[in-house]
């Protein structure tokens, strides 16, 4: 059983408007890439606004427009790996400058969540300010230096087998 997967974040700054000319060869691709996640091995859940088709709706710094947030788990690294470097998923990432501005800061951060857990958007944008602050740490790492899942906690030893009590006698 798998105590861990690992949660990723990825956010970036889009060229205009989503529902404008700029951003349609993107928009047009959602659908499919989300379709192949959804379906690779490895993938668990992936965070989505109240349409529920993808997280285009959910704007992760109050005031700020065009920054998006992508957020996803997975059972490991090398099945998010394998989706984002392995599938045709690399195809539409080879086009993203056509679609965001290069970020002057980190944009992506890795971290384990315990099996089940389903980050925030808050808890995510956290991870990727520890990854601009501190760099790759076991708390959030990139693909550049990756970390194992945490040892899970020891198991609590069982209680000892207590002695029968001995019911009083009456007299």
């Amino acid at each position: 059983m798998t105590t861990f997967h690992l949660a990723q974040v990825n956010v970036g700054r889009i060229v205009g408007p989503l529902d404008g000319p700029e951003l349609s060869g993107f928009v047009a691709e959602l659908p499919t890439i989300n379709a192949l996640a959804d379906r690779s091995p490895g993938f668990v859940w992936r965070l989505v606004d109240e349409g529920g088709e993808d997280s285009t709706g959910l704007r992760p710094e109050e005031g700020d427009d065009l920054l998006l947030i992508n957020c996803s788990v997975w059972e490991s690294v090398e099945a998010l790996r394998d989706f984002t470097y392995h599938s045709d998923h690399l195809r539409v990432l080879s086009r993203r400058r056509e679609w965001f501005r290069r970020m002057g800061e980190a944009h992506q951060a890795l971290w384990w969540v315990p099996a089940g857990h389903r980050p925030s958007t808050a808890e995510a944008m956290e991870r990727v300010a520890m990854v601009r602050e501190h760099g790759a740490t076991p708390r959030a790492f990139t693909f550049r230096e990756t970390f194992p899942p945490p040892s899970p906690a020891p198991a609590p030893a069982p209680a000892p087998a207590s002695a029968p009590v001995a019911e009083a006698e009456s007299v």
